[in-house]
């Protein structure tokens, strides 16, 4: 994968941007202080808009690195942060990306979410050259699975109380998006050198009984 960090992605009524300190307000009074919105996720609800700056502060500070992707969803019509929408795990064998996202309730079943995802995975695929997307939610938030299957992404199955987040354990539904043909490599020898050395006295001393066999067999012969 290249990396390219968050670049501004517009669609038809968004903009997805780079978040800066002056976001901390709508944030926290649109987000990230609503025990509703965080209900199924795993940090819990802000207490502060001075929390709610210090969460950016570090974000910024991220986005000096190109693996770094975090948008805040800025909706066109007020100028406003709405909502967020990022990368929370890479693996980089398997060009794997996990997205992660939230929205102010306000803007619900609106098809806001789905506009925002659909772009971001247009941008990790086509951009940054990520040949597989995935997401999860508890199964207990069918609306984002549900913006999950709209994007693109298939139901692969579900973590039995796989996780603990603010509605305590819960099962998880996992969604995923590969892109192009599978590849399907030999794995490679991961043989630790001890090991590697052990194998090969083995067969060393397995060839030695075999030559004493046959010395001993034609002797008897002789």
């Amino acid at each position: 994968m290249k990396h390219l960090g968050t670049k501004t992605i517009e669609t038809r009524r968004l903009v997805l941007r780079r978040f800066t300190l002056s976001d901390a307000e709508p944030m926290y009074r649109n987000w990230a202080s609503d025990p509703e919105v965080t209900r199924y996720l795993l940090w819990p609800a802000h207490e502060s808009e001075e929390e709610t700056k210090g969460i950016l502060k570090g974000w910024i500070a991220a986005y000096e690195k190109p693996e770094k992707y975090e948008w805040c969803i800025e909706l066109k019509e007020i100028g406003e942060a709405i909502g967020s929408i990022g990368v929370v795990m890479v693996n980089e064998k398997v060009q794997s990306m996990e997205v992660g996202y939230c929205l102010s309730c306000d803007y619900w079943h609106k098809g806001i979410m789905s506009e925002a995802l659909s772009a971001v995975v247009e941008y990790l695929t086509n951009e940054v050259g990520a040949r597989r997307i995935q997401a999860r939610c508890d199964t207990r938030n069918p609306y984002s699975a549900k913006v999950m299957e709209k994007c693109g992404l298939k139901y692969e199955g579900t973590a039995i109380q796989a996780e603990w987040n603010n509605s305590g354990a819960g099962d998880v539904a996992c969604y995923g998006l590969v892109v192009g043909p599978v590849v399907a490599e030999e794995p490679e020898e991961t043989l630790e050198p001890e090991m590697k050395n052990r194998k090969s006295l083995k067969q060393d001393a397995k060839m030695r009984s075999q030559t004493r066999r046959s010395s001993m067999s034609e002797s008897l012969q002789n």
